[in-house]
């Protein structure tokens, strides 16, 4: 079996040839990805369900727009957090420039993290700079995800803190697409319904 090179804490942004509907024009924010397969939430896809409706104590630390996002298409009656702890960009995981990460908040890539919903908000609510839950995830088996790699159905790019707390989820997958420094920054423009072309 030939080594993963890990994707974990990069973006997913599904091409334009992507067909399927579950990832049309999706920015997926990869949380784990290794030889067992890969984990990530989709960013841009903000539901009508406030979060003070279903998870009690997290809604006022949830950034703005306060809604749940799905995820992914797969176990939608589950919730995950992620975070982004300011002033903590180069941080590597488990610590904050020499200081423990705060209860509850488990590290995955730089400044962003997961944060355990079953833990009381008070706990995290202070180190918090944003924060995102997330029903259901975007999940790939072994060797799935590179075998879409290779068959050109998502640019992999670098994410940023304010990826996951957009306030303007419906157009991440313009503006992360934009700022690539290649001709990825044209694909923005690519209509959203190419037949009218």
């Amino acid at each position: 079996m030939t080594e993963v090179s890990s994707l974990t804490g990069r973006l997913l942004v599904a091409t334009p040839a992507l067909a399927d509907p579950n990832f049309d024009r999706a920015v997926v924010l990869l949380l784990d990805h290794d030889e067992e397969g890969s984990l990530g939430v989709v960013l841009n896809r903000p539901t009508p369900v406030d979060v003070a409706d279903i998870l009690e104590g997290w809604g006022e630390l949830a950034g703005a727009p306060g809604v749940v996002f799905q995820g992914g298409p797969v176990s939608l009656d589950s919730a995950l957090g992620v975070a982004v702890i300011p002033g903590d960009e180069t941080a590597s995981p488990g610590s904050r420039a020499g200081r423990r990460d705060p209860v509850g908040f488990r590290r995955v890539h730089g400044a962003i993290g997961l944060v355990d919903l079953e833990a009381p908000p008070e706990l995290l609510a202070a180190a918090l700079g944003s924060l995102r839950i997330f029903a259901g995830y975007s999940g790939w088996g072994p060797g799935q995800l590179e075998t879409e790699l290779a068959e050109g159905a998502w640019y992999v790019v670098e994410s940023e803190p304010g990826d996951v707390s957009s306030p303007d989820p419906e157009r991440l997958w313009r503006a992360v697409l934009r700022r690539q420094r290649s001709e990825l920054a044209m694909v923005a423009t690519y209509p959203d319904d190419a037949s009218l072309n």
